[in-house]
């Protein structure tokens, strides 16, 4: 019998992957001893990633799930996991050394015990001070390398990385296929040089399925010497998620693997929960398409975490193309026309910008860049107009250092805006302000919490967790579940019985992130519509109201729920908004 394999359940990332929201902490209290009873896991990820910041959302204290869902396992002896993006820790932009040490000590002390460093450029200065940090809070560091498939990226690459977490104190090794696209080979080749030169490392293969490559990844893997395999349970298995455990226990055991037995009562029991949960409320918040696989995936690369928001961002986009293509006389295009020109434009862009391993946040920053190169193009500006200060960030540099070659054309088009490069050390360039954090909640009279949670909680999500501390999070976390489960049962009533159905009167239009507002794209397609938004303006349900592109670059629509007359106009086009501002109000004919 060959060596015995360990399975790990990612059962933080099958919800991140899948949903906009986390199980709350009595679900996850429900869940954990029924993931203990199926006897076949030594490991669950329980947090990390967007766990915190979208249960602030969801106006749930992410520090009270983390340490109910670690409790048991701790119980057990069963590790714990959490998603570390090293230079940004929890979020999707860079954190000062201060938050970031604090995490671990925080995070510890809640009962994780192995955080996973992974950095979006696989740059090693991102990661190292968190391997430091880490262990002197006394967690076992794994360090991760964030694996694609690009000329750049090439085993010696990969090695070179590995050696050097290695070195600087990392106990595991995480190879991160997020998009799934890693070719087997090569990863099977990699786990072998790594485990030949450092035989007591421990090396986990995490590796989604969209592209449909992971469970030959897996095999590849696992006879080279890997460890552990991340895995998921069924509902939320394969689609653009995990492979199910039950598919990689049968093909590792046929294929002389020790390994563990699954107790199917308690799997049953599992997939029922978590189904459960699905129809209670998280349901309404996933996108259909992530059950999917695709292979078109191969080609872009993107990881499929990110089609949801992506899909969304396209059909804004979408409406914008083909009114200009009408005005041009030109055929309007379908969904799968301009899914397969989103995809193209990513692989021209990707190498442009240096092959970033697509992951968060770049991954976000080159959809973006080729989204917007979509509509330039179209407007006949060409490529590169429209890219905000998080895209540039990353071609600059100040994120870390990209793999590959920036284009001499985006190389000049800096300099003709007077952009510099930089290859500082990203973490340098941030000043600490721990204590600016400490003085704001002593002001407000909140409790630092428990080993300091509620303060890292604050350092690491300000604008979250001042919503969530007001009410305002639950207030709009109750009113996006009402308008879904509204347009929910809308799909499924007559046209009588919707007609007699009763909504409020009016909606307020409310920023979902902190960015700038853009009004609608109409007429030429220009930031700036033809025609201002005016009082009295019809809006159709789902007609795109405007744009609003966050603070990391992530372009967000916000759509006219159930269609009605524009009433109230809160801002205006170039504004800065915070997350919950009322952009607008919409008034809807009330039913009886």
């Amino acid at each position: 019998m060959k060596k015995k394999i360990q399975f790990s359940l990612v059962y933080r990332d099958m919800w991140q992957s899948s949903g906009k929201f986390q199980p709350r902490k009595d679900q996850l209290e429900k869940i954990a001893p029924v993931i203990i009873e199926m006897g076949c896991f030594s490991r669950v990820e329980t947090n990390g990633g967007a766990f915190e910041q979208v249960n602030l959302l969801a106006g749930e204290n992410p520090n009270e799930g983390v340490r109910a869902f670690c409790k048991p396992f701790n119980e057990v002896g069963i590790k714990t996991h959490m998603l570390d993006r090293g230079l940004n820790a929890l979020r999707m932009y860079p954190v000062p050394d201060d938050v970031r040490a604090l995490m671990y000590k925080v995070k510890h002390a809640q009962g994780v015990d192995i955080p996973r460093i992974f950095d979006g450029l696989n740059d090693v200065r991102n990661i190292i001070p968190s391997i430091k940090w880490a262990a002197e809070a006394g967690m076992t560091p794994q360090g991760t390398l964030c694996i694609t498939t690009s000329p750049v990226h090439t085993l010696e690459y990969y090695s070179n990385i590995a050696d050097q977490l290695i070195e600087a104190g990392a106990k595991e090794i995480c190879l991160k296929d997020m998009a799934g696209i890693g070719q087997p080979a090569l990863l099977g080749q990699l786990t072998k040089a790594i485990k030949d030169k450092h035989p007591e490392i421990i090396i986990e293969y995490h590796g989604h399925t969209g592209p449909g490559l992971s469970m030959a990844s897996i095999l590849e893997v696992c006879n080279n010497g890997a460890d552990i395999i991340d895995t998921a349970i069924e509902p939320l298995s394969w689609g653009k998620v995990h492979p199910d455990v039950i598919s990689v226990q049968s093909m590792l055991k046929n294929e002389g693997f020790d390994v563990p037995e699954i107790n199917m009562s308690a799997y049953m029991k599992a997939r029922a929960l978590t189904q459960e949960f699905i129809d209670e409320w998280l349901g309404y918040f996933i996108n259909p398409a992530n059950k999917l696989m695709s292979s078109l995936l191969l080609g872009c690369g993107l990881p499929g975490g990110m089609m949801g928001s992506m899909m969304a961002d396209l059909a804004g986009i979408h409406s914008t193309i083909n009114s200009i293509r009408t005005k041009k006389g030109e055929a309007e295009l379908s969904t799968d026309d301009m899914l397969i020109n989103l995809f193209n434009e990513v692989e021209y862009v990707w190498p442009r910008v240096g092959y970033p391993p697509l992951v968060t946040p770049f991954s976000q920053y080159v959809k973006n860049i080729a989204l917007m190169n979509l509509l330039t193009m179209e407007q006949g500006k060409g490529r590169f107009v429209m890219m905000d200060d998080a895209m540039w960030g990353m071609i600059l540099g100040k994120s870390g250092k990209i793999p590959g070659t920036i284009a001499p054309e985006l190389v000049a088009l800096a300099k003709e805006k007077g952009f510099e490069f930089t290859d500082a050390d990203p973490h340098t360039l941030l000043p600490n302000n721990l204590d600016d954090f400490k003085k704001e909640m002593d002001e407000n009279g909140w409790e630092y919490g428990q080993d300091n949670e509620e303060l890292f909680e604050l350092a690491m999500h300000p604008e979250q967790y001042r919503n969530y501390k007001s009410g305002q999070a639950k207030k709009n976390f109750l009113a996006d579940l009402q308008k879904a489960k509204d347009a929910k049962m809308g799909s499924k009533l007559s046209a009588e019985e919707l007609a007699a159905f009763k909504h409020a009167k009016a909606d307020a239009l409310v920023a979902p992130v902190k960015g700038q507002l853009f009004w609608e794209f109409n007429g030429d397609g220009e930031c700036a519509p033809t025609v201002e938004p005016y009082i009295g303006k019809e809006y159709k349900e789902g007609d795109v109201f405007c744009y609003i592109v966050a603070t990391w670059g992530e372009i967000v629509t916000v759509p006219a729920a159930l269609g009605g007359k524009l009433v109230e106009i809160n801002a205006k086009q170039g504004s800065k908004v915070n997350k919950g501002d009322v952009v607008a109000y919409i008034e809807r004919e009330q039913k009886n």
